[in-house]
């Protein structure tokens, strides 16, 4: 298991930050399946595409499991994962990329034209996950798209909600029997 539990940087001034070192130095300590419990604000894009391509290049089994908020660059890296599970009080959400530019009308030009490119990136995880046309994911992005779980997976950028539990799996109670939450659900991570 990993956690991802932070803002995402290139370097960590506090040691509260989630890293593309770090991550890689906890990932590469196990091997087989692994999770990864995502509650990040997001962060830097570039060090989000560094942990995206880790855990999309990784040999087994990706399962991202978003337990409070994947906004901005975190959203990217839970694209990475094979199957991802949102929390029913968890959030995403989806943004266009920012950046601060100082110079004259060339470099902002310069500026506008890499926030084109790295929109075009962050698109390109998120349609592989979704499926979504790319224009209708650029005009979410646009909107600054906040999604609740059940909006996440309606959108695709998740697989199903954790902890929901199905007919099949609840026992129905008896007469007289008081329904207990804790007795009915033994799927809980």
């Amino acid at each position: 298991m990993l956690e991802l539990n932070g803002t995402i940087a290139e370097e960590s001034w506090f040691d509260d930050d989630v890293t593309p070192q770090l991550f890689k130095e906890e990932l590469n300590v196990g091997n087989g399946d692994i999770t990864v419990w995502i509650n990040s604000p997001g962060g830097d894009c570039v060090a989000a595409a560094q942990i995206y391509n880790m855990l999309s290049n990784y040999a087994g089994k990706v399962t991202v499991k978003i337990d409070g908020i994947a906004a901005s660059a975190a959203s990217v890296i839970a694209m990475a994962g094979d199957t991802v599970l949102v929390s029913p009080v968890s959030m995403m959400m989806i943004h266009n990329p920012a950046t601060i530019a100082w110079g004259d009308s060339a470099e902002m030009q310069k500026a506008i034209a890499m926030l084109d490119e790295v929109k075009e990136s962050i698109i390109n995880a998120y349609e592989i996950k979704t499926g979504l046309d790319r224009k209708k994911l650029s005009k979410l992005m646009d909107a600054e798209t906040w999604m609740d779980a059940n909006s996440a997976v309606e959108y695709g950028f998740a697989d199903e909600i954790m902890w929901r539990n199905t007919a099949e799996d609840m026992e129905i109670p008896k007469a007289g029997m008081t329904y207990s939450r804790a007795a009915v659900t033994n799927d809980v991570v």
